[in-house]
């Protein structure tokens, strides 16, 4: 009989997915949670920018919390972290690096870290940036879950000390990502939140074939674009997409695109949500290039992989049934592999064997020491 799991997690943000691609995620994962028949407590900063864009203050799958800061979380909160089987910190968390140290202060049963951001969180750590994680903090969690896998979690081992870095990929609610059956309005879409990293890419991919397809469509979702970027006249923008918004946003796109962070692409085995998304959605997936990208989706059979401009015309001037047949291979991988139910099972699993292990440990010192 599995055990019922009591968590607490402190993340960026559940109730708001305005400009940030945790909550999908965090969704996905605790609504697996929930139906595996584990308790959730979410505690999530308060602050405006969220407060505003409130696209699911009130969740049936667990329970949500909103703390002020440091001070308010602990006077709020101790017992609860001290009472809860595992506490998850994420990534990106505001004051993070003090949240950690007053986490670890109240010597919670299991304490494990979920970077959601991982090459990102390493570049910044390359360049003594420690804005929501110290360096001297990654060997304090039992767990560090990684959203990329691959060589960086050997890195994390080997140069930060980690004692037990562990793949968790993002996933994606299968009941809520479905094919809509609207009618196509878009040839080809993107979305996501502005990065001045990825725009060259975007205006390579995205851009460059809208002028050369002047009589197709394209669309740009996502918040915080400069007001000076020249978009062609058939390319619509919009500036913000709830959650319950994307699968009608898929299913009317012939095409979708994907684009990688800088620091991702480098690290390679690095998907994005957005990925899971649009595969889970049954849409063709366009995708620029990294390291184990190939280990998700094989090009060719479940993606196309672009380079440039051309590679995107050839891709939405062919009528014929290849790409129907790579989406479906595509949904498959996803409904099989990725989803938040079979990505909370394996969670669930790591820190079950994670604090059995760590109850040996402390039985075999206690031992020792008697």
């Amino acid at each position: 009989m599995k055990k019922s799991l009591n968590l607490v997690v402190l993340g960026l943000s559940l109730s708001s997915s305005w400009g940030n691609g945790h909550a999908t995620t965090y969704r996905a994962l605790l609504r697996g949670m929930h139906a595996e028949g584990h308790r959730v407590l979410f505690l999530e900063r308060d602050v405006p920018w969220y407060a505003k864009q409130r696209d699911l203050p009130d969740p049936n799958f667990c329970e949500l919390s909103l703390y002020n800061g440091v001070d308010d979380l602990v006077l709020r909160s101790s017992a609860r972290l001290q009472a809860a089987d595992a506490v998850l910190v994420g990534s990106y968390v505001p004051e993070g690096t003090r949240i950690i140290d007053a986490v670890v202060a109240l010597q919670p049963k299991l304490l494990c870290f979920y970077d959601l951001d991982t090459p990102v969180t390493l570049a910044k750590l390359d360049r003594k940036d420690e804005e929501y994680i110290a360096a001297r903090q990654m060997p304090l969690f039992d767990i560090y879950f990684s959203f990329a896998g691959g060589e960086v979690v050997d890195r994390l081992e080997q140069q930060y000390g980690v004692s037990h870095a562990e793949p968790l990929y993002c996933c994606v609610d299968a009941q809520a990502y479905q094919q809509t059956g609207e009618a196509k309005h878009w040839d080809l879409g993107y979305i996501g939140t502005y990065s001045a990293d990825r725009q060259p890419a975007l205006e390579k991919l995205m851009i460059a074939p809208a002028r050369l397809l002047p009589k197709m469509r394209f669309v740009v979702a996502g918040p915080n674009y400069p007001a000076n970027i020249d978009w062609p006249h058939n390319v619509e923008r919009i500036e913000h997409l709830a959650p319950a918004d994307h699968p009608s946003f898929y299913s009317r796109q012939r095409f979708t695109l994907n684009i990688t962070r800088t620091d991702m692409a480098a690290a390679g085995w690095s998907p994005s949500v957005r990925l899971f998304e649009a595969a889970a959605c049954g849409t063709p997936i366009i995708s620029d290039s990294w390291n184990g990208l190939e280990d998700f989706f094989p090009s060719g059979k479940a993606i196309i992989i672009a380079s440039g401009p051309a590679d995107i015309v050839t891709a939405l001037t062919d009528l014929s049934e290849t790409h129907r047949l790579m989406a479906e291979a595509a949904r498959e991988i996803v409904l099989d592999q990725h989803t938040g139910r079979s990505r909370a099972a394996h969670f669930a699993a790591a820190l079950c064997a994670a604090r059995q292990l760590k109850m040996r440990r402390s039985s075999t010192r206690f031992t020792i020491n008697a």
